[in-house]
C-alpha cells in the first residue's frame, strides 16, 4: 500500500480508538499542547477555511494547512479526520467526509456518524449566522447590571455571547456546543436530557476543584427555575463545562444534560461572564428579531408591570393581589401566606411610593407566555433596597404574577 495512504489510515485509527487504547498518551500529550492556547474559536475557523479549500478542490493547498491545525490542536478529532481525508486524497478521490477503509469505518462506525454530523452541525451554524443587529426574541430588555448574556440554539449545537453595551447586545462570539444524549426539554432527574428555558450563572467553579471530565472549568445555571418548579420538573446540577483534555470537543449529543464547550471557548466565558447576573437562555430554535420588536410585542406586560407598581405605591391591597395568580408560590410560600409579607413591605414605605429600578425583562414562550422579571426595589428617596425577581404569566389578555422572591 501506498505509504501516504498508510498514513491516512494509520491517523484514522489512532484517532477513533476508544479511551484507554494505544491513542491515549498521544491524546493526552496533546491536550497539554492546547491547553496553552488563548484563541477561542480559532480551530473551528481554521478548519472552516480547510472546507473552503476542498470545496474549491484546492486539496493540495488545504492539506499544508490542516497539517498546521492538526499539529496546533492534536485532540481536534474533526480536524484529524479531515486531514487524513486530505492525506488519502493525494492518490484517489474522497467519497465522504471520513472516507476510511471499510473495515475501519464498520468498527468505528458510530464515532464517525457523531464527526460527521459534528461537521455539519459545524458548517450550517456558521454559514446561517444571524444578521448584524438582531438579538434572540427572549432578550427583550436588560438593565446595565446584566453585562453579558448567553444564548443556546440547540437544533444548531450552537452558543452565543453577547456583550449588552449602551447601544444593545452585541453579538461577542459563537461556539460549538453538545447536549444531552437524549436531546432537550428536561423533566425528570436522569432523563440525559437538556432543559429548555431562562436560566442565570449561578457560580463559578474553579477547574482544580473538578475532575478532568469537566475540563476548564463549570458555570452552574439555576434549574430548576421557578417555571420549571411550577411544572414539576426535577433534577439538577446542571452546567455549561468544559470537555475532557483527551477531546477537543465533544459529539452533538453526548453529555448527560450539560451544556458542553471545547475548554478554550469554555475559558473565554468564563473570563468574560459574571454569577447571578447573566442570563442563559437555551431554546430548540432561536428566533432572531430586531431589539424594537421585542419591545412592541411586550407593550402589554410593560402596563401590567407598571400598574403592579403603582398599587403597591398606593397601598391599594385589592389592586395589588389581583395580580397575583391563584397558585401563587413564593419559596414555598402560598398567597394567603404571602399577603401579610406584601402588606408588611406597604406599611415600611409610610407613604413613599416604590422605585422600580435596573429592571430586565426576559420572555419565555412555548405552551404558556412567561416574563422573568429581576429589578432592584426601594422606597423613593432611599439609597438600598432589594434585589426581587418575578415570574408573570399570560393568562389570557391578563399578565400575573405566579412567583415572586428576594435574590438580592
Amino acid at each position: 500500500m501506498n505509504r501516504t495512504l498508510t498514513i491516512a489510515t494509520a491517523l484514522i485509527c489512532i484517532l477513533l480508538a476508544p479511551p484507554g487504547a494505544s491513542g491515549k498518551n498521544i491524546r493526552e500529550k496533546a491536550a497539554n499542547t492546547v491547553q496553552h492556547s488563548s484563541l477561542d474559536g480559532q480551530a473551528e475557523a481554521r478548519l472552516i477555511a480547510i472546507y473552503k479549500m476542498i470545496g474549491e478542490a484546492r486539496t493540495r493547498q488545504a492539506l499544508p494547512v490542516a497539517e498546521r491545525l492538526v499539529k496546533d490542536y492534536p485532540n481536534f478529532q474533526l480536524a484529524q479526520l479531515v486531514y487524513g481525508d486530505l492525506l488519502s486524497a493525494q492518490l484517489r478521490p474522497i467519497r465522504s467526509l471520513g472516507d476510511v477503509p471499510d473495515t475501519t469505518a464498520q468498527a468505528a462506525a458510530s464515532q464517525l456518524d457523531e464527526l460527521r454530523k459534528e461537521s455539519q452541525l459545524r458548517l450550517q451554524a456558521l454559514q446561517g449566522r444571524p444578521a448584524p443587529g438582531l438579538v434572540p426574541s427572549q432578550f427583550v430588555s436588560l438593565s446595565a447590571r446584566n453585562k453579558h448574556a448567553i444564548a443556546v440554539d440547540a437544533a444548531k449545537s450552537r452558543l452565543y455571547l453577547f456583550e449588552n453595551s449602551p447601544s444593545g447586545l452585541r453579538l461577542l462570539g459563537d461556539y460549538y456546543i453538545s447536549l444531552g444524549k437524549s436531546g432537550t426539554e428536561k423533566t425528570i432527574e436522569g432523563d440525559l436530557r437538556t432543559p429548555l428555558g431562562v436560566y442565570f450563572v449561578t457560580s463559578n467553579l474553579n477547574q482544580k476543584s473538578l475532575k478532568d471530565f469537566y475540563g476548564s472549568g463549570a458555570l452552574p445555571i439555576n434549574y430548576p427555575n421557578q417555571l420549571d418548579v411550577k411544572r414539576g420538573k426535577t433534577g439538577g446540577g446542571i452546567w455549561l463545562h468544559g470537555s475532557p483534555s483527551s477531546q477537543f470537543s465533544r459529539a452533538p449529543l453526548a453529555t448527560d444534560g450539560c451544556v458542553v464547550l471545547a475548554n478554550l471557548d469554555l475559558e473565554r466565558i468564563i473570563r468574560t461572564v459574571e454569577v447571578r447576573t447573566t442570563p442563559v437562555v437555551i431554546a430548540q430554535n432561536l428566533k432572531w428579531i430586531a431589539p424594537v420588536t421585542a419591545l412592541t410585542e411586550t407593550k402589554g406586560f410593560e402596563d401590567a408591570f407598571a400598574a403592579w407598581g403603582s398599587a403597591k405605591s398606593s397601598g391599594d391591597m385589592t389592586r395589588l393581589m389581583s395580580l397575583y395568580t391563584a397558585d401563587f408560590n413564593s419559596y414555598g410560600k402560598n398567597l394567603a401566606v404571602y399577603a401579610p409579607v406584601l402588606q408588611q413591605e406597604i406599611k415600611k414605605l409610610a407613604g413613599r411610593n416604590v422605585q422600580l429600578k435596573e429592571v430586565s425583562y426576559l420572555r419565555w414562550t412555548d405552551a404558556n407566555d412567561t416574563m422573568v422579571v429581576t429589578f432592584a426595589e426601594l422606597a423613593q428617596g432611599a439609597a438600598t433596597g432589594q434585589t426581587k425577581r418575578q415570574y408573570w404569566i399570560r393568562q389570557g389578555s391578563q399578565w400575573k404574577i405566579f412567583f415572586e422572591g428576594i435574590i438580592g
